[in-house]
């Protein structure tokens, strides 16, 4: 920022610098008013500043004049009137900095500072070791700018004041920086660079810009980069000395920098990647070498990057098209005949009836403890319901043996035993359904059956490598007398043994 010198008509635009950092401190408040008074002795009268500027008579005449002024055409614009000062001049560089600089005559109205400027700020515990090794370091470079400052260890606190000496009223706020960075973490040849004019600072609050702790670590990190690649690149696109520290992030730099640099850390906290940014910056560095383009705009140049908002799919969607692609492959298997059909029936399938819209909600079901209510479980003890269970389950074990059982019995009754329910049941099922009335089908049905159980006792009967020799004949009456031979020929030979 501007330091002013002791001649208003050299650098009066510095002045109304000076008058709003008057505004910090009670000392610059004294300052600038004794500068003021200073200006208000040198300033050109009243009749010099009209006659510069715009005259009020012509403006007073055509109703537009007077201190709430006109513009060339005589009307009236309260909002953007401003009069013309005599230092407005092309050959004025209002953004020039310009070094306090004793030696040239720079000074205090007075010698010296009315009243005492003090600024205290608080480090934290770990900080306490690194600050007894540097402070003297800090003292020695304090005592340059006749700044007294202090290390308190009992109250953790670290605090500056003017004294007598001090000769710039701004170099009391360089030191309360000096200290502010020394508290963040910043090395101490780092952070006494801020006391040069060239050199400014910015402590970025991040702490609150996301609420959820663990998004909020994963954006910090993705700041600094693997390896810190990405941190690094800010600063060498930036030229800043930047250091994240907890929930703040410390940027040193030009104001031009720094004010780059806070974009980019700030649209990283709200999800936007910082690379995005650095792509921009590094084209904005290749055109500001280009004279050309000085006074143009680089928008045409610049890459605007979309947020897309990508929906996440749901269930339901991923398993429709799942049935597509399954359908369409089936298409392609079965060709063009069958394909359509299979493509089509599967499509059928998943499209679903639309429900009618009803305002009730649907009917609650029975709780557990409803049932147990109904079926009277509820006022059991633990003892009795275990019984019942076990005496349910032996229940229905019972009747699925009994079941077994009559299946089996009924493999061993004949058909014609059975009557006409057999023959009734099996004509059934046929496709005709044409009932039990045929007798055909019931003979037929009967046939069937014989045969099933004459093939079952065969594989009975079979005895370790032999096969029972079956007739040809399908006739059941020939195979009932070949099994009563084949008895009758046994119990001889048993009869046989015995008389022996």
């Amino acid at each position: 920022m501007a330091r002013p010198t002791l001649d208003p008509q050299q650098q009066p635009a510095t002045n109304h610098t000076r008058l709003e950092i008057s505004c910090l401190c009670p000392v610059l408040r004294v300052s600038a008013r004794a500068r003021s008074t200073s200006l208000s002795k040198t300033m050109p009268s009243s009749s010099n500043i009209i006659e510069h500027g715009q005259a009020t008579t012509d403006n007073d005449a055509s109703g537009g004049g007077g201190d709430r002024g006109g513009d060339r055409d005589g009307k009236k614009n309260h909002n953007k009137y401003r009069r013309d000062k005599p230092w407005d001049t092309p050959d004025v560089d209002h953004w020039q900095i310009t070094p306090w600089d004793e030696s040239n005559g720079d000074a205090l109205p007075g010698g010296r500072l009315l009243e005492e400027s003090s600024f205290a700020t608080l480090f934290p515990k770990y900080r306490e070791k690194y600050l007894r090794e540097v402070w003297p370091l800090v003292t020695r470079a304090l005592d340059g700018h006749r700044i007294a400052c202090e290390l308190n260890l009992v109250e953790g606190s670290m605090t500056v004041r003017t004294t007598r000496k001090t000769g710039d009223p701004y170099i009391i706020l360089k030191a309360r920086d000096l200290i502010k960075l020394l508290a963040r973490s910043i090395p101490a040849p780092q952070a006494l660079k801020i006391l040069n004019d060239d050199y400014h600072c910015d402590i970025i609050k991040i702490g609150g810009l996301v609420r959820n702790k663990e998004r909020f670590v994963k954006r910090r990190q993705r700041l600094i980069g693997p390896d810190g690649a990405t941190l690094k690149a800010l600063e060498l696109l930036t030229q800043c000395y930047i250091l994240v520290q907890g929930n703040t992030v410390s940027v040193m730099g030009s104001h031009k920098g720094i004010k780059r640099a806070r974009t980019v850390i700030l649209e990283c906290m709200r999800n936007i990647h910082p690379v995005y940014n650095i792509k921009r910056l590094m084209i904005m560095r290749e055109l500001e070498k280009d004279p050309k383009l000085k006074d143009e705009s680089w928008e045409r140049f610049l890459p605007t990057f979309k947020k897309k908002n990508v929906q996440t799919k749901k269930p339901r969607q991923l398993i429709e098209e799942r049935q597509k692609r399954v359908a369409a492959a089936r298409k392609q298997l079965s060709g063009e005949g069958g394909g359509d059909n299979e493509a089509a029936a599967a499509s059928a399938g998943t499209k679903k009836k639309k429900k009618s819209y009803t305002p009730f909600p649907p009917v609650q079901l029975p709780s557990k403890i409803d049932m147990q209510l109904d079926s009277g479980e509820y006022f059991l003890t633990e003892r009795e319901r275990k019984s019942r269970k076990l005496a349910e389950k032996q229940s229905a074990s019972r009747e699925k043996t009994e079941e077994k059982r009559r299946a089996r019995e009924m493999e061993f009754v004949h058909p014609s035993l059975l009557g006409g329910d057999a023959r009734g049941a099996n004509n059934g099922n046929n496709n005709d359904g044409r009932g039990g009335s045929n007798a055909a089908d019931g003979k037929r049905a009967g046939g069937d059956d014989v045969q099933r159980l004459v093939n079952k006792f065969a594989n009975k009967g079979r005895v370790a490598g032999k096969k029972r020799k079956s007739s040809d004949n399908g006739d059941s009456a020939g195979i009932g007398s070949d099994m009563i031979a084949g008895f009758d020929i046994t119990k001889k030979k048993k009869d046989k043994k015995g008389t022996k």
